[in-house]
């Protein structure tokens, strides 16, 4: 990607409405303009879909350091469309061999909250099985990217602002962000050496340099943070593939992420609940509070249920007559736990032989969070997830990510995920959307949504939801006064807000492919 390209799309980073995009080859749809045109240059040279997801979750390595890094975790969903087989590649964080008593989320903020990376064992997983061009070449954009520089937009200056504390503190943050003694401001140019550095090595050493080098400045960096990862917790990580969960839902099929990833899960749980109710005559969540409110309680149902981890009975847990079980109890879920709040991205990519790539990648915690860093990457904070349960030594942590693919009669109709605390939330209501309503993916995205409620320092995590603005006035108000009855806790977002999940989606239908960015990010759709 030439300079002057690159120039204008980071310029072209923005919130707000997108027009949707029509292809018949290829469709790239993400969170950053810069890993969108990423991806669809690796389509037009040949690349699988797996190859230009790859390529564009490396270039957002750079162009997103606040949502994803070399010290988190990759997965992917992908679908043959010359077989139909689908697989789920796990690549998530997990916890170090030797122990970590008494965690607590004070950790979170220390090398005890840093976990084991997947990101780049994960990705080689994916490029070994599907990819088609070299490895060099999807690593190509990002390490330009990293050494030329790009201008920042105002999602990513927002974040630096409130981390410059973390980011500031350390020399390698200081040398990035903080270059001249002062924040990189919106719209100058963010160049990060190191990380060129880094990914130029990872190229041309592969593992001898993740197992070799990186491996000890990441263990000595959390060590000094007090955390207890070694080298030997980088040779033992494998990434995994695994089988993906499927459900049904009136007349199509789910495929989605399979445990410990438990989103996938937690989507079909919700389907299933949704299928033993007349959804379609109440109309959609924005003009119905019938539909506004099952919607929000089943969610609860299913996000606030215990984790689906790799021993869970997962025939039973998503069976239909577990479903009919559940709905006698719909309303009283369980207290909330402490939930995680990652920065994450989702990718998906659909290419011209209708392979299916749909990733979700990340550093699984809020940006910045320990002022860790190794080799120009912060280091990760995703213990937060061992809050869900903290696994046995080297096992991963249970994620509620969703990538997920929707079929009828066989053939795929959607291909979707989604980042954020409320991804699950997210991907439901769009899918909601789609399969029952008959919206438009333009139409679903721009539409109103619940979430997961965010932490409350006075009151800790409550039961809830929260809530954009965008509803029709009387479906808000009474809304709210049936939060109130049931003692339900809710809190206004205002208009198209990133906790409440950012909708990474494709359509596929009469052999076009059809999506339209979500407003909420600075993303892009692009096809050819």
């Amino acid at each position: 990607m030439d300079r002057e390209t690159a120039d204008a799309l980071a310029r072209g980073a923005s919130y707000g409405r997108k027009e949707p995009v029509e292809a018949r080859n290829g469709m790239v749809v993400t969170s950053h303009p810069l890993a969108v045109r990423t991806g669809l240059d690796v389509l037009r040279e040949g690349g699988s879909a797996a190859d230009a997801a790859l390529a564009a979750a490396a270039t957002q390595l750079v162009a997103e350091p606040h949502m994803t890094a070399l010290t988190g975790g990759l997965e992917m969903l992908y679908r043959n469309g010359e077989t139909g087989e689908s697989s789920y590649l796990n690549g998530n964080v997990a916890a170090p061999l030797a122990p970590l008593p008494g965690f607590t989320g004070a950790d979170l903020t220390t090398g005890r909250g840093v976990p084991v990376p997947g990101w780049w064992p994960a990705f080689r997983a994916a490029h070994d099985r599907f990819g088609r061009l070299p490895r060099a070449r999807l690593l190509r954009d990002g390490i330009q990217l990293a050494r030329d520089g790009f201008a920042v937009n105002p999602y990513l200056f927002g974040e630096m602002y409130a981390h410059r504390a973390e980011l500031g503190c350390h020399e390698q943050g200081r040398e990035a962000f903080l270059a001249g003694g002062s924040l990189v401001a919106p719209g100058e140019t963010l160049r990060q050496e190191r990380v060129a550095r880094t990914l130029e090595r990872l190229r041309d050493e592969d593992l001898d340099y993740y197992l070799g080098g990186f491996a000890r400045a990441f263990s000595a960096e959390c060590r000094r943070g007090g955390g207890v990862i070694t080298p030997e917790d980088f040779a033992a990580y494998q990434a995994r593939w695994h089988t993906p969960v499927r459900g049904t839902y009136r007349d199509v099929e789910i495929v989605a992420s399979a445990p410990p990833d438990d989103g996938g899960c937690q989507l079909i749980e919700a389907l299933n609940l949704l299928e033993l109710t007349d959804l379609r005559s109440q109309g959609p969540a924005h003009s119905s509070v019938e539909t506004l409110e099952l919607l929000t309680l089943v969610h609860d149902e299913v996000y606030h249920a215990p984790p689906r981890t790799g021993s869970t009975d997962v025939e039973t847990l998503l069976s239909k007559d577990y479903a009919a079980r559940r709905m006698a109890r719909l309303g009283t879920a369980p207290p909330a736990t402490a939930v995680p709040t990652p920065g994450t991205i989702h990718i998906t990519v659909v290419d011209a032989q209708r392979n299916i790539a749909s990733v979700t990648h990340s550093h699984m915690a809020s940006p910045w969070v320990n002022g860790l860093f190794a080799e120009g990457f912060q280091l990760s904070g995703g213990g937060s997830f061992f809050q869900r349960g903290m696994p046995w030594p080297g096992e991963r942590a249970t994620v509620y990510l969703a990538p997920n693919i929707v079929l009828r009669e066989g053939e795929p109709v959607i291909a979707s995920g989604s980042p954020s605390v409320s991804l699950v939330a997210c991907v439901l209501q769009n899918l909601v959307n789609l399969v029952d309503f008959g919206l438009s993916i333009e139409e679903s995205v721009a539409a109103p949504r619940f979430g997961a409620r965010p932490h409350e320092p006075a009151s800790g995590w409550l039961p809830g939801v929260t809530l954009e603005h965008g509803y029709a006035p009387d479906v808000a108000t009474e809304f709210r006064r049936r939060c109130a009855e049931r003692g339900r806790w809710w809190r206004d977002l205002g208009p198209w807000h990133s906790l409440t999940g950012n909708f990474e989606g494709v359509t596929l239908s009469g052999g076009m492919l059809r999506s339209c960015a979500d407003p909420r990010r600075n993303g892009a759709a692009e096809g050819y």
